[in-house]
């Protein structure tokens, strides 16, 4: 089956930013690993794995549309510490569902309705499960103080 060039065009680019997404996740969970954050580690290695999901579904789609896979992240933002570790994460998922969005409306006007629908699971995701954890983290932190919050997570 032939896809819209303009759709396969998007889910290329939504590829690269999930493909960072999963790097990123990947080097800050071993970052946490090494700093001995056991609940940070499994948490972000948790991430990377759904981010891989993610880019798989793309993978797939581009494939069975006809395109082909365009294998080359975004660049990454690798933070120095655990709070900008999370808000280099949070500007990724922020992106990443900017993006959805405009992607899931590309589709309508394409009349792809699965795509979207793939898009529309990620978008669920990456709002409800990736960026409202980070943002809790970041208001934990805020409220026990960054030592206090360290602690908790060392597992």
């Amino acid at each position: 089956m032939q896809g819209n060039p303009d759709v396969l065009k998007y889910l290329n680019k939504q590829l690269a930013g999930e493909l960072a997404a999963r790097d990123q996740y990947f080097i800050h969970a071993r970052m946490y690993e090494d700093w001995g954050y056991k609940r940070l580690f499994d948490r972000s290695q948790h991430e990377m794995e759904e981010e891989t999901t993610h880019a798989a579904v793309l993978i797939a789609r581009i494939l069975m549309l006809g395109g082909t896979p365009v294998m080359v992240p975004e660049p990454v933002n690798v933070g120095h510490d655990v709070p900008s570790m999370f808000q280099s994460d949070l500007a990724v998922e922020f992106k990443v569902r900017d993006e959805l969005k405009g992607g899931i409306a590309l589709c309508e006007q394409k009349q792809d309705y699965v795509t979207r629908d793939l898009l529309l699971t990620q978008l669920k995701d990456t709002e409800e499960d990736h960026a409202h954890w980070l943002e809790q983290q970041l208001s934990l932190i805020e409220k026990m103080g960054l030592q206090n919050y360290l602690q908790s997570q060392m597992g």
